[in-house]
């Protein structure tokens, strides 16, 4: 198996926790980086794991996804409220289950793979991703291949 990296800096996105205790529950943004690694176990007919110049989707899905947007829980308590505001157009909100640095890493994860694979009809995969909330902190998410 063969991999490479690609990594896409600078995306303003704001979260929020609603169940912790502290500052975190309240909306905040964070300068966010994500590190995607692909993986094949055979490269194309340019000798590319992935060939960079095409991964226009990838970027495309963060633009209107994630920039300048907001990640909320599913279950967050206010969501109804959080969902009127996206409907006015106030905010761009994306639903995760989990909207800790861990738990947006392994939703990007499960969107990116199956992007990947489909673009590359399964012949390169996403290995593992690595999120980054600012500069201090990180996540990464790699699929447990034992399960």
């Amino acid at each position: 198996m063969i991999t490479c990296s690609k990594i896409y800096r600078d995306i303003p996105l704001s979260h929020r926790q609603p169940k912790h205790t502290g500052r975190c529950s309240r909306i905040h943004g964070h300068s966010w980086s994500i590190t995607l690694t692909f993986a094949s176990k055979e490269l194309d007919e340019n000798g590319f794991v992935v060939d960079f110049g095409e991964l226009h989707y990838l970027g495309d899905w963060i633009d209107e996804n994630l920039d300048h947007a907001t990640v909320v829980c599913k279950s967050d308590p206010r969501i109804q409220e959080i969902r009127g505001l996206a409907e006015s157009g106030l905010i761009k909100i994306t639903e995760v289950e989990h909207a800790s640095c861990e738990g947006i890493a392994e939703h990007l994860f499960n969107v990116f793979n199956q992007l990947v694979r489909q673009k590359t009809q399964n012949r390169a995969w996403i290995q593992k991703i690595m999120l980054e909330e600012d500069s201090r902190n990180s996540a990464t998410f790699k699929p447990d291949l034992q399960r």
